[in-house]
This record gives structure tokens, sequence and C-alpha cells, in this order.
């Protein structure tokens, strides 16, 4: 009987390399986040070195609600390799514009991952990556946000201090 019922619950072998894939994403936008706030935390910018302390404590959580679901579907969950990030930048700006570029990425991946559950009609991994999907909203208009602020402020010595003591109060308000 244990058989049957593990045999209705597998995943398609295409949902679980999908969902494999972004765990290693996660893991890999972690170690990113990680690597910007050593960037900003060594030249002083330590408001934004919480801010991707924080964002790569977040990317980790989600590689693990991840991993989560593919060992409770009796799947094979795969810790991920992470290789080389980014640890160089030019600027606090193209720090913020990065980490941009990484959650669109994710979004992207998310929304094939949604894709191919409706391909494979796997109602139950569609409903759980819909968490997914409204916490990529959240996580793309706080990048792009901060982003914003350097066309609003600038980039001159001042204009950093004040982008400083804004970027940890930038929230989503879910269009409130």
């Amino acid at each position: 009987m244990k058989d049957i019922l593990r045999k209705h619950h597998i995943l398609k072998e295409e949902i679980v390399a999908a969902i494999n894939r972004q765990i290693k994403m996660e893991a890999h936008s972690s170690a990113g986040y990680l690597a910007m706030a050593a960037w900003c935390d060594v030249r002083g910018y330590d408001n934004s070195a919480d801010f991707f302390f924080k964002q790569s404590e977040e990317e980790r959580k989600h590689q693990l609600k991840l991993f989560h679901y593919l060992c409770d579907m009796e799947c094979d969950a795969i810790s991920p390799i992470v290789g080389e990030t980014q640890h160089d930048f030019g600027s606090l700006r193209e720090v913020f514009e990065k980490a941009l570029e990484m959650e669109v990425a994710v979004s992207d991946s998310i929304h094939e991952i949604v894709g191919d559950c409706r391909k494979y009609n796997d109602i139950a991994t569609e409903e759980f990556m819909r968490w997914f999907v409204t916490e990529q909203i959240e996580e793309e208009y706080v990048a792009r946000r901060a982003v914003e602020l350097f066309d609003v402020l600038g980039e001159d010595k001042i204009a950093l201090g004040m982008f400083e003591e804004r970027i940890l109060e930038i929230e989503y308000d879910g269009g409130n």
C-alpha cells in the first residue's frame, strides 16, 4: 500500500529537475547577496550591508522551502554546489542593479516552473509555487525601488548618505 501512495505523490522528473535548479539558483542568490553585503560593509555602507545580509538569509530560506518540498514529496532534493559569485563592483548603484538583475532572473525561473506545472497538470506544485510568485513581486519591487532611488537622489556623497538612510525603509505595500 505504501508503494502505491508513494507513486501517487511522486512528482514528474521534469518538475523535480526544475525545482532542483531553482534550489541552486536560490543558493547562488544567497551567496551573491553575501558578496554584496561584504562589498558594502567594507566601504562603510552599513545599512546597505544589512539589507544584503537580510536578503542573503531570505534566499537561503527560499532554498530550504523548496528543498523541504521535494523531500516531503519523497523526491530527491539535491544540495547544490554554488559556483563563483561576483565580489567586485564599481559603485553602490552597480551592486543594487546586480541585485535587481538577480531578482528578475529568479522571477523568470519561478514562472517557468509554474508553466511546467501547468504543462504536466501538477496542481499541488503549482499551488506550492504560488507563494514564490507572490514573494517575487515583493522582491522585484524592493530591488527596483532601490535602483530608482539613485535616479532620484543621484550618486554624489550626500546622495549616497541619503540613500543609506532610506534603503532599510523600502517596503512593498501590496499595491495599497
